[in-house]
């Protein structure tokens, strides 16, 4: 974030807003709310009384600010008055609102097969991208920040650094995922980034990624409206809604982590005189049209998804 042509009150907000490590995007959200409140005061922010917090608080709701930006500039209020002007007793001013909880839009095992068939061209880049978000449940972000060594063919994983505040985790790395990543780096020979950008020093955007779901979506004819403010959130929500149905425990089915030996600790129950199987990972019933009978259901070997064999046994299990 630059520092040209800036008040010395905004500098010190981006300086504090570093030293606590936040993010580009949460730097850019917390200045947004900062400037709104000074164009609803008319004068520099840290003069506010508490009567003036109370009227744009009024404001905002008259307007029909919806609970999640309500939140998200309360929470930049916060973080201005409490650390930048060191006015802590501001804080028992400004109140949260309820938000809603509702269940995400999730396309279905058919629809996410038609999105990833209608992935647009050239080549294979899209198709991979959009489906390793939905075999490996990665937010958007985390697709297009995957480097060609975070894929690990040797144990069956997908390493995710810096996912979601700012955690490193592993996920598992299917058979047909791991064919069409094959297919796409032998087409695209990527150096770096697993999905470079059209420079090939920035990778994908999460924009352009977002872009290329809508188009696949509408040549699919899916009518299902788009969830959120980022599309391919769906594949990463149908990704998880297949996990959690046929478990007893939705935990059961979370990212998959490496043990010292290498071997992957996948979710999975141990039946009389059988190995440990891992639990199918996709929605409750297979291609055939069979229902899910059990509490929780072995990965299938022979399905096929786009003409590619899906759900064989993990190798290193």
């Amino acid at each position: 974030m630059t520092l040209e042509k800036m008040s010395p009150l905004r500098a010190r907000m981006i300086e504090d807003m570093r030293i606590r490590g936040m993010a580009e995007t949460s730097q850019k959200a917390h200045i947004r709310a900062l400037k709104d409140f000074t164009a609803f005061l008319g004068r520099a922010p840290d003069t506010a009384t508490p009567d003036e917090l109370r009227a744009y608080q009024l404001h905002m709701t008259d307007t029909e600010v919806t609970p999640t930006v309500y939140n998200s500039w309360i929470t930049a209020l916060r973080f201005f008055f409490g650390m930048t002007c060191n006015r802590k007793d501001m804080k028992k001013y400004m109140k949260f609102r309820t938000e809603p909880r509702k269940l995400p839009i999730v396309l279905s095992f058919e629809e996410v097969a038609a999105v990833l068939s209608a992935a647009p061209g050239p080549g294979l880049k899209y198709r991979a991208a959009l489906g390793i978000g939905y075999g490996a449940g990665l937010r958007a972000s985390e697709v297009t920040n995957l480097k060609v060594r975070d894929i690990d063919s040797d144990r069956m994983l997908i390493h995710v650094e810096r996912g979601k505040g700012g955690k490193d985790r592993d996920v598992m790395l299917s058979p047909s995922l791991l064919e069409l990543l094959r297919d796409y780096w032998r087409e695209a020979r990527p150096q770096g980034w697993l999905f470079p950008g059209q420079s090939r020093v920035e990778p994908l955007s999460p924009r352009s990624l977002n872009r290329a779901f809508n188009s696949a979506k509408a040549m699919a004819e899916i009518k299902k409206p788009r969830n959120a403010a980022f599309a391919p959130a769906q594949l990463c929500h149908a990704s998880s809604r297949g996990r959690y149905r046929c478990s007893g425990d939705p935990g059961l089915a979370r990212s998959c982590q490496a043990n010292h030996d290498g071997a992957i600790h996948s979710c999975c129950h141990q039946d009389a005189g059988q190995g440990c199987q891992p639990v199918r990972a996709y929605p409750g019933r297979d291609l055939t049209g069979a229902a899910c009978q059990g509490t929780r259901w072995r990965l299938p070997t022979s399905s096929v998804i786009m003409g590619l064999p899906i759900g064989g046994p993990m190798q290193g299990t």
